[in-house]
């Protein structure tokens, strides 16, 4: 829910974001999400860098690299994560071709419905308030 909302914002901020040297051009965004089981860790002594691994990130790289400028493109795991908490707007986008994955169901993350958006964000903020952790099934 997290990612899928801040995708939302960002396409916001973005659409109304200007370009000040360039005030006919508009900033552009593509954004891709998968959700499954990853590795993380930090990588390097100099430069250290926190990484993910796993094929969870490769194919959420696949859905950002096939997606369209301004659109969130989401794989089936995430649109049925996202069903089960609610309140987020989904189109159909079909079936696409993933290098390396074959074919594949996606979707366009549109929208959020207001009243949960709103009533998931009041939670948060009070889980935060009163130092308590935010359950992993609602990131």
């Amino acid at each position: 829910a997290e990612i899928a909302s801040l995708s939302l914002d960002l396409l916001l901020a973005v659409k109304k974001f200007k370009i000040r040297h360039r005030p006919q051009d508009r900033l552009q965004l593509r954004i891709g999400i998968h959700s499954g089981p990853v590795c993380a860790g930090v990588v390097g002594k100099k430069m250290p860098r926190y990484c993910l691994f796993g094929d969870t990130v490769n194919t959420a790289s696949r859905m950002e690299s096939t997606g369209l400028a301004q659109k969130i493109h989401c794989s089936e795991a995430c649109k049925d994560l996202l069903d089960k908490l609610s309140g987020y707007i989904l189109d159909e986008r079909g079936y696409i071709d993933l290098k390396g994955k074959g074919e594949a169901r996606t979707y366009w993350l549109v929208g959020e419905e207001e009243h949960l958006r709103t009533q998931r964000r009041i939670t948060r903020e009070e889980r935060v308030r009163e130092g308590r952790k935010i359950p992993r099934s609602s990131l």
